[in-house]
Order: C-alpha cells, then sequence, then structure tokens
C-alpha cells in the first residue's frame, strides 16, 4: 500500500481532490471524526494527514512513499527526497515588503524579519547585502510596522494582508506552488507504482491549464 502524506487544510483539500479524480480515491476521508490515516485497500492507498511543514519530513524519513509540499518548505529545509512534479497548485509568491515610504540606507546592514531564513540569506547573498536576519514564526508584518526590521520577506498570496498593514511589496523573487515528491527508497522500490501516479498526474494538470 502507498503511503501518501497528505498535507491538511485547503491545499490537502484540492490535492486530494485531484488525487481522488485519477483513481486514488479514499471515500472515509470525509468522515467527520479526527482520524488522521486513511485507507483504500482497492485503491492500494493509505492516507496521512499531516501539518503541511512536516510532510518532507514525513516522505524523507519514509514514514510516508510520497506527498505534496509547497515549494517553500523544499526551498528552506532541504529534505532529502526526490521532487518529481509542479503540481501547479497553491500558487503564490516569495516577496519583500516594506512599510509605504520606505527607503533602503545602503550603508548598513538590512534588517530582514522572516521565518524563511535561508531562502531570505540565499536571496540577498546573491546581492552581496549585508543582512541581519530576525527569525519570527508568524505575524511577520508587525515586524516593520514596530520597528523592529526594515523588511520581511514572506509568502504573498492575495496581497490583503500586506495591504491592510500599510505595507507594500517591493521586489518578487520567487514563484510558490505545490510539488509532488517521494521518499527515495520508496522511488526505487516502488518504482513503477509511483511512476503511473506521476502520469496520471501530469495528465490532470495538464489538463486543468488547457
Amino acid at each position: 500500500m502507498l503511503n501518501i502524506a497528505l498535507p491538511k487544510g485547503r491545499l490537502g483539500d484540492q490535492v486530494y481532490e485531484l488525487l481522488s479524480s485519477i483513481g486514488y480515491d479514499c471515500k472515509s476521508i470525509y468522515e467527520q471524526n479526527r482520524k488522521l490515516i486513511f485507507e483504500n485497500p482497492k485503491n492500494n492507498v493509505r492516507y496521512l494527514l499531516v501539518k503541511p511543514s512536516d510532510v518532507a519530513i514525513y516522505v524523507e524519513h519514509h514514514a510516508a512513499d510520497v506527498g505534496i509540499v509547497g515549494r517553500d518548505i523544499l526551498l528552506e529545509n532541504r529534505p532529502d527526497v526526490y521532487e518529481l512534479l509542479d503540481l501547479g497548485l497553491g500558487k503564490c509568491r516569495m516577496c519583500v515588503a516594506a512599510r509605504s515610504g520606505y527607503i533602503e540606507d545602503k550603508d548598513r546592514p538590512l534588517r530582514v524579519a522572516t521565518k524563511f531564513v535561508n531562502i531570505a540569506k540565499q536571496y540577498y547573498a546573491d546581492q552581496n547585502r549585508d543582512i541581519d536576519i530576525i527569525k519570527l514564526n508568524g505575524s511577520i508584518e508587525l515586524a516593520p510596522i514596530l520597528g523592529l526590521s526594515d523588511v520581511i520577506v514572506d509568502i504573498v498570496e492575495s496581497g490583503n494582508t500586506i495591504r491592510e498593514n500599510d505595507l507594500r511589496v517591493i521586489e518578487e523573487f520567487l514563484p510558490i506552488s505545490a510539488r509532488f515528491i517521494a521518499n527515495k527508497t520508496s522511488f526505487k522500490f516502488q518504482n513503477q507504482i509511483i511512476r503511473e501516479m506521476v502520469e496520471k498526474l501530469t495528465d490532470a494538470v495538464k489538463e486543468q491549464n488547457i
């Protein structure tokens, strides 16, 4: 049975609908309960509902064979997994934002608040820009408002939260979407099953984009 790490929430719902449409449905997943594991022996699949940021961990450590995870998590945490397909779901972008009217002082290190420390470091290293990282886990938009940072590096989808807090996007530098990943050992020993799933997903994604 193929173990699939499915992210909880809206993205997970979208991904499940996609997988269900190509023959990997598991109707018990709609039952009103607190279960985290759902099986369909007929389709040979087992779904594991996990926190989105933990999907890659489950896959890397072989608790799941395959999973769906945002590109931001792959770039930030660099798990040792195979990235097999861009599903084109959960699209957003990694951005730099600052208070309206902000003017950068290039004579001192830039103070950057973010939870994506590695992504931010790489972005500014490519520009040879000295920075001071302030790691936050939530409410990133508060940092420049309260003077904790000059800018933030964060994911932006609609941009409403940015605008409502009197911030503006000053740079979009990384497109983000959901990726289908596989454990390296699973990909070796369950290659045919995983490749078949990838082929069906590829065709389904193409149809949706027509």
